[in-house]
């Protein structure tokens, strides 16, 4: 049971070989950690996953919410897993043990919410909401608001949102329509309606803080007038407790395609005039202190696009080695011949590899990503806290929109390897689709993210950022040569690796001509062949680890005597399949990733210089 949810070796295999996470221990902020501790907190995680929250996952679902008078009802199996959520800390993992969080690293962190997310996303978002919006006032509040805020939210006692969209705004923030006007206590009576805010309203917390954004009357239009306020759901007093009820209603939840136990509230602010806020950060900078929230949950949501990957990927896995159907391709004459398990058959495999490939590099891109954010609290070379802060700068577009449209993806493909049985509810993988569809969505479109990349992230530092994503990348080649077995692979992964500067500097200079809107209309698939890339550099990577450990279990052991010692051999199997990893998706994925280049720098067109017309359906 415990790889239905994720692979505890593959995990290790990032953390300890990959990454070397055990480097963190010598720093004075992670001292008291070691090996031993972290592996205790992946365990208890990992149990706690299992026994707690996956049980949750397919009667949360079927029973969904029940909407009444403006509150919102959670499913009862809901209610005992969160109070232990809670109580085990698992509701801020990173955050200073002092205001209530476990301080771990980032990436440590990463690791254990493999399990809490995998088993059901739409649970574990509950405990953490509170997380998420606490940490904006924990940067940005005053010494005041955080006394009277912080410990109840990082303890998922209280919970919290990001309160953004708007019916006539969308992602086009800078268009709101909510108000604040200051009063004369220094709150601000808020007016307004929200949409599409998950978790706004529920029942295992007693509050929810909602950080809103809203335009003071009289501020300037566009982003530049906009301010972001704490707006409690229940008022908090200087002291910390509870006052009345404040205005804030939930009018509706949204019936959705997936995740059936998460609310997705329309919420109004100030019907009746009694709705106040506080100011959090300086007046009209509400963008600045939303973005950091925004990219932290532009990260979540690209986990949560590769934990459903590899639970979808672990239950097709386990599919395929129990259900026989067919008989050996060399044998499908003889009707004598045993039926034989369906990972025997090339195409089963071919989906599996696929699949395995994909989750194991986005599970090393995601760890990645919170090693930077660790190395930016722990290096002690500010250039190399800059260095870092770039990489997961340019990177994040990428984890959020690439890890989810994959995660979509592998989903998909394990309804396949099931066949008929993976489309109906006797299964979990038809779930598992249904749910992560909206992670391609959530946060900004995936549009906006390959927006984000081309118009802002590809010239940051004048390009340097991006050089040093591309130095990063050779770097793994040049450790995979040190292996012979890898030689072909390094070659093949770094003409890939010259074929995407090429692109990136061509689509850049196509951006910044008369082609601006031919240039941006390849923006999701130069995304696309970016993530392809990292993919490939992060199993390049995981390969140039693995193949030294496997010479090592194998002694040169060739022919029958190697196939016996992998058979054998879980460690030895182990490390083979992170190797094969890297030469399926670099021989049989990356040829595809050039053509596309081709496309992105031949930059056609069509799409942009069509006359609305032209599009039919008239």
């Amino acid at each position: 049971m415990a790889q239905l949810i994720a692979d505890r070796r593959d995990i290790d295999f990032v953390l300890f070989e990959q990454l070397g996470v055990e480097s963190l221990c010598k720093t004075d902020r992670y001292r008291e950690f070691n090996r031993k501790t972290f592996d205790l907190i992946l365990t208890e995680a990992r149990n706690f996953a299992l026994k707690e929250i996956l049980p949750t996952f397919a009667p949360g679902d079927r029973e969904g919410l029940r909407f009444e008078n403006n509150r919102v009802f959670v499913p009862e199996c809901f209610h005992r897993p969160y109070r232990l959520f809670c109580e085990n800390e698992y509701t801020a993992l990173p955050a200073d043990p002092a205001l209530g969080g476990q301080g771990l690293p980032s990436v440590v962190s990463q690791a254990v919410s493999e399990y809490l997310l995998g088993a059901n996303y739409a649970f574990t978002l509950y405990g953490w909401s509170g997380y998420g919006a606490g940490e904006m006032i924990e940067i940005f509040g005053t010494e005041l608001q955080k006394k009277m805020f912080l410990k109840k939210m990082y303890a998922g006692k209280w919970g919290g949102t990001m309160v953004l969209t708007e019916p006539e705004a969308g992602s086009d923030v800078g268009n709101l329509q909510t108000s604040a006007r200051p009063n004369d206590d220094g709150t601000y009576s808020i007016y307004g309606n929200k949409i599409f805010i998950t978790n706004a309203e529920h029942d295992l917390t007693e509050n929810i803080i909602h950080p809103v954004l809203a335009r003071i009357e009289g501020a300037p239009a566009g982003t530049r007038g906009i301010s972001l306020f704490i707006v409690p759901k229940v008022w908090v007093n200087p002291d910390g407790s509870l006052g009345e009820e404040n205005d804030v209603v939930c009018t509706a939840i949204e019936e959705k395609m997936g995740i059936h136990a998460s609310p997705t509230c329309q919420l109004t602010f100030g019907a009746k005039g009694k709705c106040r806020g506080l100011l959090l950060g300086e007046v009209n900078k509400g963008m600045r202190v939303m973005f950091h929230m925004m990219n932290a949950a532009r990260i979540l949501v690209g986990a949560i696009g590769a934990t459903s990957a590899s639970a979808a990927y672990l239950y097709a896995l386990e599919y395929a080695r129990q259900r026989k159907q067919g008989r050996d391709l060399e044998k499908s004459f003889d009707p004598t011949s045993p039926q034989v398990p369906i990972i025997r058959h090339p195409d089963v495999r071919r989906m599996l590899m696929w699949m395995k490939s994909h989750v194991e590099g986005m599970r090393s891109l995601i760890a990645y990503g919170a090693w930077c954010i660790d190395q930016q609290k722990c290096n002690p070379d500010p250039g190399r806290r800059d260095f870092y802060k770039g990489m997961l700068d340019l990177l994040t577009p990428v984890i959020k929109a690439y890890c989810t449209d994959r995660g979509v993806e592998v989903c998909n493909l394990a309804i396949q390897v099931y066949g008929g049985y993976g489309y109906t509810k006797d299964y979990p993988v038809e779930q598992l689709l249904r749910d992560v569809r909206i992670a391609p969505i959530y946060e900004g479109t995936n549009g906006i993210q390959a927006m984000d990349l081309l118009g802002r992230k590809l010239g940051m530092a004048g390009g340097q950022v991006f050089l040093n994503l591309l130095g990063e990348m050779k770097k793994a080649a040049v450790q995979a040569r040190q292996n012979a077995a890898l030689g072909g692979l390094a070659e093949r992964f770094e003409a890939a690796v010259d074929r995407l500067g090429e692109t990136a500097m061509q689509i850049g200079t196509m951006a910044m001509s008369e082609r601006l809107r031919a240039a941006f209309a390849h923006a999701c698939p130069f995304l696309d062949v970016t993530g392809d890339c990292v993919m490939a550099w992060m199993l390049l990577w995981r390969a140039g680890v693995a193949a030294p450990a496997l010479d090592r279990l194998l002694a040169g052991a060739t022919g029958e005597k190697r196939l016996e010692i992998l058979e054998k051999n879980r460690q030895a199997a182990f490390y083979e399949g992170q190797i094969r990893s890297a030469e399926f998706f670099i021989e049989t994925l990356l040829p595809v990733t050039h053509g596309r280049m081709n496309s992105v720098q031949a930059g056609g067109a069509a799409a942009v210089e069509i006359p609305e017309t032209a599009f039919g359906a008239f």
